[in-house]
């Protein structure tokens, strides 16, 4: 695995692709640390380097938009509009690259980095995105994310993980964007972690990472093919 952080300009040669950890610091539930987004992002990315030699993983970006958890103390969000324009501005300064994929573990992010995608595509830059994926009734500190930690950092994960609000995602989404979550769940989790290990955890990672593998394998076709 290479990263960025341990070269020097001049170490920075060949086509590889730039592959960008996407997180967030926002709260999750009274278990899990605001970081937990950027871990998993990180980790992700850190394998997705050890499986591919043309790939150099970007410095975290551990700031995103958050604003529908901003009724819990400690998060901390750029917004919609500063995140897509800062992803803007990131990929265009990335032109040295052969492609960037963003690899993103926090729902809040898609928008803006869906239409970020979008613009990047559009001027002729070869840009992607990746999105882990999970159970509708479980898309924030629930079991996923829950177990995910507990592999990765289990020191950080609190003892008492008690169930949230386990409606749907779908069913809450207007809610959330007009309201906030903590309207919806007062504890912050949409899941139910009582049942996380970092067995399932483990398991979860080899899927996630097997599915980025397979993305990042079109998308360099893709690409080489363009270029």
């Amino acid at each position: 695995m290479t990263a960025l952080a341990d070269l020097v300009w001049t170490e920075v040669t060949g086509p590889r692709v730039l592959v960008v950890p996407l997180g967030a610091t926002e709260q999750h539930g009274p278990h899990l640390p605001f970081t937990v987004d950027t871990e998993i992002a990180v980790a992700l990315c850190e394998r997705l380097g050890k499986a591919r030699d043309d790939v150099l993983i970007a410095p975290a970006i551990p700031y995103g938009s958050s604003g529908e958890h901003a009724g819990f103390p400690g998060t901390l969000s750029l917004g919609q509009e500063a995140t897509e324009r800062m992803l803007v501005e990131l990929g265009r300064s990335a032109d040295a690259f052969a492609g960037v994929l963003f690899v993103c573990a926090h729902g809040g992010n898609a928008s803006p980095l869906r239409r970020a995608v979008a613009r990047l595509d559009g001027e002729g830059r070869n840009v992607a995105a990746w999105f882990p994926t999970g159970p509708p009734e479980d898309s924030h500190a629930g079991r996923v994310e829950t177990s995910v930690m507990l592999a990765l950092r289990p020191s950080a994960v609190r003892a008492v993980r008690r169930p949230g609000v386990t409606t749907p995602l779908p069913e809450l989404i207007a809610e959330l964007r007009t309201a906030g979550v903590r309207t919806v769940s007062p504890s912050g989790v949409l899941g139910d972690p009582s049942g996380a290990s970092a067995q399932e955890g483990w398991r979860i990672l080899d899927r996630w990472s097997s599915d980025l593998l397979a993305a990042c394998s079109r998308h360099c076709r893709r690409w080489s093919e363009v270029t």
